[in-house]
């Protein structure tokens, strides 16, 4: 048995590293005593008994219920009243494939051309982003890849954050394709100076050229063609079912399109991406069985003549009528936002969510839109061991202070540049320097 003192030695010896490295698997089994563990499933157990062996949960349970002898285990870390949460899952977003917004060589996530289902953002993904290590902070530990432009973007990829190279990074390598639905209408002026909604041109043609690139490719799994379409080639898991298709769409009526565009073709696993007007549609979207990423809570309303906190309150309405879905966070400068999502979560908890439903949309139900929820999302007997420890409510920005980070059984170093900035600049202007 080693104590927390000592079992972590080794892995802040990394802290003063420019990147900090991944950690190698170690220990083998570790026992988390004393935390408030709040599990992603909406369920929380006080002073509770975390156990890991090879990367996984064991057990998860109230110790003074059932005693735990520390005997057995290679580590031991004692907590006080902190808390336990699962890892955060960052959905809809551009983290490792984008550094800097400014600069075209550092953007890898928009291919040239309509139709790119081929295209995977895995091979992209950066492992040594700068951001990464920033947003690891406020416990983002796996994030969804996501392609941008053209009307499939291409195939998303899952990856944890902390690895050597894209294939270790990997979670899911194809997660799902990117379509683009087309706007029925579109705000014109910048965002502070909207000058409203315009019918946007040709919308009913690209659709109907949507549908029969779809329908093209559906008989070309079907069929078994001998002249080989990389495109189509690409797509043969979506239609077998093992595969998403993201939609990314926000209005009424885009929405209702997309549900007869999924009835149509017979496609399994439909995911609507933005889903603005979602909240006016609840019924048809449970009935289609569509889950939704959730267009960024932070951000104003798209109407003028809307409730400006309409954006804080959907995913409380969304919550309430029973339609399953997880906070994004796209948007501009998304990828060094992602580090908000915890505090996107928060902010819906003041417009009628609970903390633990809050807590969900961005765990346990993030990993249940994504398919990924047999391995993570929430602390449960069988799962990755992927989670936080923090000495405030991780969703409240002003008591946030998470202190140990794990991802798949291993101790990650919470270190950035701006954390080496702060020491570096704290020594120099320390009292008496």
């Amino acid at each position: 048995m080693v104590l927390l003192t000592v079992a972590l030695s080794w892995v802040t010896g990394n802290v003063f590293s420019q990147v900090p490295a991944p950690v190698m698997k170690y220990p083998n089994k570790v026992l988390v005593l004393g935390g408030v563990a709040h599990l992603g499933t909406g369920e929380v157990v006080e002073n509770s008994a975390i156990a890991i062996e090879n990367g996984l949960f064991t057990f998860v349970k109230n110790q003074m219920r059932k005693r735990v002898s520390v005997d057995e285990y290679d580590t031991v870390i004692y907590l006080n009243g902190e808390h336990v949460y699962p890892g955060f899952i960052n959905t809809d977003n551009t983290l490792g494939i984008t550094e800097i917004d400014a600069l075209r060589q550092t953007r890898d996530f928009d291919e040239v051309g309509k139709f790119n289902p081929n295209v995977r953002t895995a091979i992209a993904y950066n492992p040594e982003s700068k951001i990464i290590h920033t947003v690891r902070n406020n416990g983002v530990l796996t994030t969804q890849v996501v392609p941008r432009g053209g009307v499939i973007s291409g195939a998303s990829s899952i990856m944890k954050l902390d690895a050597w190279n894209y294939e270790d990074a990997a979670l899911k390598m194809v997660d799902g394709f990117h379509l683009n639905w087309p706007k029925r209408f579109s705000q014109s002026g910048p965002w502070y100076a909207a000058q409203g909604m315009k019918k946007s041109k040709n919308t009913e043609e690209r659709i109907l050229e949507i549908g029969a690139y779809f329908q093209s490719a559906k008989a070309y799994t079907q069929t078994g063609d001998a002249e080989v379409n990389l495109e189509f080639e690409a797509m043969r898991s979506l239609f077998r079912g093992t595969t998403t298709l993201y939609v990314h769409c926000n209005m009424s009526k885009e929405i209702m399109q997309v549900i007869q565009f999924k009835k149509k073709l017979g496609i399994k696993h439909v995911v609507i991406v933005g889903g603005y007007d979602a909240g006016l549609l609840t019924n048809e979207i449970k009935e289609a069985n569509i889950s939704l990423i959730l267009r960024k809570v932070h951000s104003l309303p798209v109407r003028i003549d809307e409730d400006p906190r309409y954006p804080y309150k959907l995913p409380a309405i969304l919550q309430n009528a029973g339609v399953t879905f997880c906070l994004g966070t796209s948007g501009d400068m998304e990828a060094m936002n992602a580090r908000n999502l915890p505090f996107l979560a928060g902010e819906s908890v003041g417009y009628g969510m609970s903390k633990e439903d809050a807590l969900k949309s961005i765990t346990l139900n993030a990993a249940k839109v994504l398919r990924i929820d047999d391995r993570l999302g929430s602390l449960e007997a069988g799962k990755q061991a992927t989670f936080i420890i923090s000495t405030g409510d991780v969703l409240d920005m002003k008591t946030s202070m998470i202190t140990m980070a794990w991802i798949q059984g291993r101790p990650i170093v919470l270190d950035d540049t701006q954390k080496q900035l702060y020491r570096k600049y704290s020594g120099k202007y320390a009292v008496g320097n």
